[in-house]
């Protein structure tokens, strides 16, 4: 299979396992360590194909400009309180998070 393939089969595979979920749900994950906030000026979908093309330089950049970074205590507290639903999904070892926006 050509690259260009396997890449769209990858974003496409990516796109199927993004989800809307209670923030409840995910707050084992948040416990592990393992959640990451995603920022509204980026593409959940894009980021998570980032990190499983494992591309630490781009991965570095967003987290260099705050774009991404570990769910903080006070986000996890105030979407608890909020029950709150947020857009996940897997890149492993990680649970991407982006709040969900209302339209």
């Amino acid at each position: 299979m050509n690259p260009e393939k396997n890449e769209k089969l990858l974003r496409g595979q990516i796109n199927l396992e993004t989800a809307q979920i209670a923030w409840r749900e995910l707050q084992r994950f948040f416990a592990s360590g393992a959640t990451v906030y995603v920022g509204p000026e980026l593409d959940l979908v894009e980021v998570a194909y980032q990190i499983a093309k494992d591309n630490a330089a781009q991965v570095a950049e967003w987290m260099e400009h705050g774009h991404i970074a570990r769910v903080t205590d006070a986000q996890a507290l105030a979407w608890h309180d909020a029950d709150a639903i947020v857009w996940a999904v897997v890149a492993r070892p990680y649970v991407l998070i982006q709040e969900h926006r209302q339209s």
